[in-house]
């Protein structure tokens, strides 16, 4: 429930979108399985796209579970990767197909005739983000696209300035994403300073978008995301002007 006494939490409940408040990491992570197991049932050829990192690791603990009880059936759903780091092959330990992979493909029975990748071994990374954004357009674009949210901003790797028109591309990684992959990686020595993202204009457009979020230091930038205005600095912020939107996220959060 959301407290109507505080002034912060009333403005988030009048924006659009649909706001769930949690009481905590493990709360956000079994309500936001729920929600998308609801939406897999509901169409379970979705084309959907799945982030990386550490928050979403509860959620997929839970749909690991779930799949295991036969809550789901995930053998039709077509799964486009989300983003990938320029230079390195699905092999490389840094990869975040690979990551995907090891934490939730392989457990819930996703194989890899279903997914689409970012090659970031590519030889010609432009050309195969084209190749990538005409094939998820032909396929009738996102169903689902499930998306954390970066200490800067972002949503997939769509690090500012981005905004509502940013396409599939090759891109620089910033200093706020280069500081979060030293820690992931063990390491500025181990860091890869480009990505391929899918642009804002696909996910935006995606027919359904789930946003988790958790912990207080995602607090300021939830809070520039879902009533700061809307600008290419903080790309999350253009999900105020999208349709069918759901923000998942603990009172740590939130504030």
């Amino acid at each position: 429930m959301i407290d109507q006494t505080d002034p912060q939490k009333e403005q988030i409940a009048e924006l659009r979108m649909n706001t769930i408040i949690t009481k905590d990491y493990t709360a956000m992570s079994y309500v936001a399985a729920d929600w998308i197991v609801a939406a897999i049932n509901a169409r379970p050829d979705s084309t959907i796209v799945f982030p990386t990192g550490k928050t979403p690791e509860g959620l997929y603990h839970e749909l690991i579970v779930r799949y295991q009880q036969g809550a789901f059936d995930p053998t039709a759903l077509r799964v486009f990767v989300l983003d990938e780091y320029v230079g390195i092959d699905q092999d490389d330990p840094r990869s975040l197909y690979g990551w995907l992979w090891r934490t939730l493909f392989a457990p819930i029975g996703i194989t890899p005739g279903q997914i689409t990748p970012l090659p970031g071994d590519a030889a010609d990374p432009v050309a195969a983000c084209r190749v990538y954004h005409t094939t998820l357009v032909a396929a009738g674009g996102v169903d689902l696209a499930i998306l954390g949210l970066g200490p800067n901003g972002h949503i997939g790797y769509n690090d500012p300035p981005a905004d509502a028109t940013a396409t599939t591309r090759v891109l620089d990684l910033s200093e706020s994403s280069l500081e979060t992959c030293a820690r992931e990686w063990g390491g500025r020595d181990r860091l890869l300073p480009q990505a391929l993202t899918i642009g804002m204009d696909l996910l935006l457009t995606a027919r359904q978008k789930l946003l988790v979020v958790s912990g207080a230091h995602k607090r300021d930038i939830l809070r520039q995301s879902l009533y700061g205005p809307l600008s290419p600095v903080v790309p999350a912020s253009y999900l105020q002007q999208a349709a069918n939107v759901t923000v998942i996220a603990d009172e740590a959060a939130i504030g």
